[in-house]
């Protein structure tokens, strides 16, 4: 028998946001990988090899990730700047 559970978008994140920084850019990655594109192909390309650098960059401890909340507060103060 199989059993499917259902998460909802609240535990979904809370359980991805769990998973290590190696393990969140590979999900982040296949998740814009599944995603439907209206662009150019080249543009495309840009975007992939963009996020494949950042990635590495994560990887490599080259650049630290940082949260949503952080990234949003650091913004609001470059605004109010």
């Amino acid at each position: 028998m199989k059993v499917i559970i259902m998460l909802s978008i609240d535990e979904l994140m809370r359980e991805a946001l769990s998973l290590s920084n190696t393990q969140r850019a590979f999900l982040a990655e296949k998740l814009v990988e599944s995603l439907e594109f209206d662009i150019d192909e080249e543009t495309q390309k840009a975007w992939m090899s963009e996020a494949k650098k950042r990635r590495d960059e994560i990887y490599n401890g080259n650049v630290l990730p940082i949260s949503g909340e952080e990234a949003l507060a650091e913004v609001r103060k470059i605004l109010e700047q």
